[in-house]
């Protein structure tokens, strides 16, 4: 079975599409990037480093080794899937970090985005 091309897209390719489309509706860069960290347990320098290194997603996800276990309370749809229901672990968590971005877009308090 062939990967999905996300899973081999550096994550740097994806991170500016995360901070345009919540700076486009009022948020700021720190907010996503506190997402980021929040959900992968990573340190700032940590996600600059990936950032730098131009890291695949699929291997930004699997060294992550601290994700945060509040992450499995994150439901809803997500490209027309419910993210609680896709099978595939690595997806998912992309899956999930996405769902988080587009609450921070929506408007959504930090608070209930990082489910506190």
């Amino acid at each position: 079975m062939t990967k999905h091309k996300i899973y081999t897209m550096s994550f740097a390719s994806v991170y500016p599409h995360y901070v345009t489309k919540a700076e486009k509706k009022g948020r700021t860069k720190e907010e996503v990037d506190e997402i980021i960290r929040w959900f992968t347990g990573y340190s700032q320098e940590e996600l600059e480093i990936h950032l730098e290194k131009k890291t695949d997603f699929e291997t930004f996800i699997i060294e992550a080794t601290k994700l945060n276990p509040s992450r499995r309370l994150i439901k809803g749809v997500i490209c027309g899937i419910r993210v609680e229901k896709i099978e595939e672990p690595t997806m998912q968590e992309i899956r999930y970090l996405d769902k988080l971005i587009d609450e921070l877009a929506k408007g959504k308090a930090m608070e209930k985005i990082l489910r506190t």
